[in-house]
């Protein structure tokens, strides 16, 4: 398990300045007792290549992390997050990473993926195993170490 290291940045907060490590926005959506993620693409260059993560990403300068959370899955996905709710922030030396959750709204079959290998609802055993199959892949995937400790921690906040 990784240690994770709150900060005390308010998630409404502009960002005005480059942060090193890089800050990042994720989202958990949530559907039918299971957790959209994104197979990220087999890229040796990439963090978790070929891992299933978050969807989310960079803040770009003078963004919010809420307002970048809201730009980065309409980008991935096309879903329109209208009250993303704030859940906690974890640090370690790859990111600041801003973790919010919400409701998805909308049928599975309607997202777009513009970003990453594949995505899936993946259920707590298979977060608690982590390891989910991907249909694109034709096999299973890990999950991404540091994603599948937020994901256990929001599954067990939530009872």
């Amino acid at each position: 398990m990784i240690n994770s290291c709150p900060t005390n940045a308010s998630p409404n907060e502009p960002r005005w300045v480059l942060h090193s490590p890089p800050e990042v926005a994720l989202a958990i959506l949530y559907q039918d007792n299971k957790l959209l993620l994104q197979l990220r693409d087999d890229i040796p260059t990439i963090l978790y290549p070929g891992c299933w993560a978050c969807f989310g990403g960079h803040l770009e300068l003078g963004e919010s992390p809420l307002d970048a959370v809201k730009r980065e899955i309409w980008e991935e996905i096309g879903f329109q997050m209208t009250d993303p709710v704030y859940f906690r922030p974890y640090s370690d030396q790859f990111a600041i990473r801003h973790v919010f959750f919400h409701p998805l709204t909308v049928p599975f079959s309607s997202l777009n993926l513009q970003e990453g290998w594949d995505l899936g609802l993946i259920s707590r055993a298979d977060i608690e195993n982590g390891q989910a199959y991907s249909a694109q892949a034709q096999g299973i995937k890990p999950l991404g170490d540091r994603h599948r400790t937020i994901l256990l921690d929001f599954l067990d906040a939530q009872g």
